[in-house]
């Protein structure tokens, strides 16, 4: 055979070892926050016969953190199997909010095809097509599930439409605009190929993921290709890798190399290997290409690694989008720092943020101006917050300071541009204008405004990302509490000009004590206080919210003299309840002079005392 004719056969040949896998299929559920992603899950699961019929089984179950279950949101992403008529499906369980979208990019890669579910309601929103975006761009095939098909008001065919559009809208193909639609209610486990046709069960949803999900196509002999997209971590068997063998078969035992393309790879062996099976990982002695599995032995490994055989190339690196916001993280330095903390040291600080870095990809640190100062970037306040509250139920006490948005330069005009985000407010028609008023003051334009047949208005907005910091409290407050808010990245456009982000001043307490009544009678009418009776406060602490503009000393830990005391009545006081504030409602609060004290017990805002130093100087030079 001449050297010509071996070149051409030797291609073919490794085309031919390509071969489809039927007994697998690999999804992932992606869609809007609240839509009901984990719900469905959990029917899935349920009639997949996954637990025992005397298992005592909770809602949400794929929602295993803490502060998922509190919140009603997903923030990290999980895998379960299910078997349905001799196929293993592969489910990867995604967060909803825009926030985690780093979450939702990683995992897209593990998948051959997405369930994207849609409100039978609200139809696509914000976070539908941030997702749905990277989706189509890895050309993942897309079923579109519409969800809680059940509810009264439902209009799938407006939903069918609608979604069509965005995928128009997104640039999606002709074959990928062509997507296979079921209808299905999570709630009551119930799917159909029509929404007067349900079944009495979810088959007819598991029945288009084995029909319309594409076969995993891969190289069963060929060396070990496996790119490392997610980490966990066992108390036993330490760190464990997640992700999709692309190639070849892993096994328990195996010797194998870790790399990243254009740098050296290091050599590891395998100890254990797992499968998802059901709602459990199981211990198997291989795993071959086309299915996901965990690893356990290799205690260095990182994501976007690939885990390989001899004569491999490592696989490309995985790559999100950059963070929008950043924040300071600096060490306890109020009057009650080291009193309520486990971990108060800046090396305790580095440590766990480096963790963090480990299995956060959408997350930056970079040093601050001091050694006791770390830069905390990410793709939003509440993809920030959600780590500081994990740390803080962890033992850790530190300072935070307020949310900023991360500008960059334009390289043709040289113009400073920063991130804008595309709001959709949802509201009853007697409150737009309080909503196109609020959003309008903080640089806002107005995009669309549309209400229902039932006085519901939709009020999209472009805003500047910075415009927003802050402004989901005050919309509650000028609704009542009853509009929904939702905001999507959109990208960087040029600056838009000074916004006033809070008009009312801070109530500061005055001199370190225990808070009294007396005290709390006179102070709370200058604006609403933060504190009770009995509570300790320092100097600088922010106890309330002036009425006016500009910050107020008061001393709220101030006792009446005994002598002035005449009779019961005179001790009685009344005083007003005051206000509780979140982590959330902390960080949103605070001004660019002030800091958030984080200990695993309390939340306190403090007067930054580096700023007032600096204010004072800068009053001294005018002078």
């Amino acid at each position: 055979m001449s050297v010509r004719s071996k070149a051409i056969a030797e291609p073919e040949a490794a085309a031919q070892q390509l071969a489809e896998r039927d007994d697998v299929r690999n999804i992932a559920i992606i869609a809007h926050v609240d839509h009901g992603k984990t719900t469905l899950v959990d029917a899935m699961l349920a009639q997949s016969k996954v637990f025992r019929e005397n298992e005592k089984v909770e809602t949400r179950v794929m929602d295993s953190n803490d502060l998922e279950r509190e919140r009603g949101i997903t923030i990290l992403s999980k895998n379960t199997a299910v078997t349905y008529k001799d196929t293993k499906i592969n489910i990867i369980d995604t967060p909803g909010h825009a926030d985690f979208g780093g979450e939702v990019e990683r995992v897209l890669n593990m998948v051959d095809g997405v369930l994207l579910l849609v409100d039978a309601i609200e139809g696509p929103m914000p976070q539908t097509r941030f997702v749905l975006k990277k989706a189509l761009a890895l050309n993942k095939k897309v079923v579109v599930v519409v969800n809680k098909i059940d509810r009264e008001g439902a209009r799938p065919d407006w939903v069918v439409d609608t979604t069509f559009d965005l995928f128009c809208s997104l640039g999606a193909t002709d074959e990928q605009c062509e997507f296979p639609v079921i209808y299905a209610s999570g709630f009551q486990g119930i799917a159909g190929a029509e929404p007067d046709e349900m079944a009495e069960n979810l088959e007819p949803l598991f029945d288009m993921v084995i029909n319309e999900v594409p076969k995993p196509v891969v190289d069963q002999n060929a060396p070990l290709q496996m790119l490392v997209t997610n980490l966990d971590y066992d108390e036993f068997k330490g760190r464990i890798a997640l992700g999709r063998v692309n190639a070849g078969t892993i096994k328990t035992a195996q010797q194998i190399k870790i790399g990243v393309p254009g740098e050296p790879a290091r050599s590891g062996k395998v100890n254990e290997v797992f499968i998802y099976n059901n709602f459990k990982r199981t211990d198997v002695e291989a795993v071959g290409a086309g299915d996901i599995c965990a690893i356990a032995g290799l205690p260095d490994v990182g994501i976007g690694e690939t885990i390989m055989a001899d004569g491999a190339e490592p696989l490309p690196t995985i790559e999100v989008e950059e963070p929008t916001v950043r924040m300071t993280f600096n060490v306890n330095t109020s009057p009650f720092a080291g009193r309520e903390g486990k971990f108060v040291t800046s090396r305790n600080l580095k440590e766990r943020l480096d963790r963090e870095l480990e299995r956060n990809l959408a997350l930056r640190v970079e040093p601050g101006d001091t050694a006791d100062t770390f830069v905390v970037c990410g793709r939003g306040a509440l993809h920030i917050t959600i780590l500081i509250e994990n740390m803080r139920r962890e033992g850790y006490e530190f300072c935070i300071g307020p949310p900023q948005v991360i500008t960059k330069t334009d390289p043709d005009s040289g113009k400073t541009l920063e991130p804008f985000e595309e709001a959709v407010v949802e509201v009853g028609e007697e409150y737009n204008g309080a909503v196109v008023e609020l959003l309008s003051n903080r640089k806002g334009e107005m995009l669309d405004l549309v209400t229902n047949d039932k006085g519901i208005t939709q009020i999209k907005y472009k805003v500047p990302t910075r415009g927003l910091l802050g402004v989901r409290n005050a919309i509650l407050t000028a609704t009542r509490g009853t509009a929904v808010l939702n905001t999507i990245f959109d990208g960087y456009y040029p600056y838009a000009g000074d916004i006033t982000m809070r008009e009312n001043g801070s109530l500061v307490a005055f001199e370190t004590g225990q808070v009294t009544s007396y005290a709390l009678f006179s102070a709370q009418e200058r604006g609403v206080m933060f504190v009770k009776p009995g509570v300790d406060v320092y100097e600088g602490q922010v106890v309330g919210i002036h009425q006016r503009q500009g910050d107020l000393k008061v001393n709220v830990a101030k006792r009446k003299a005994a002598t002035n005391v005449r009779s019961n009545k005179d001790a009685t006081v009344v005083l007003n309840e005051p206000k509780q504030l979140s982590l959330d409602d902390c960080v949103e609060y605070i001004a660019n002079d002030e800091l958030v004290e984080v200990t695993p017990v309390s939340v306190r805002i403090l007067k930054n005392a580096k700023m007032d130093k600096k204010a004072q100087k800068q009053a001294a030079m005018k002078k």
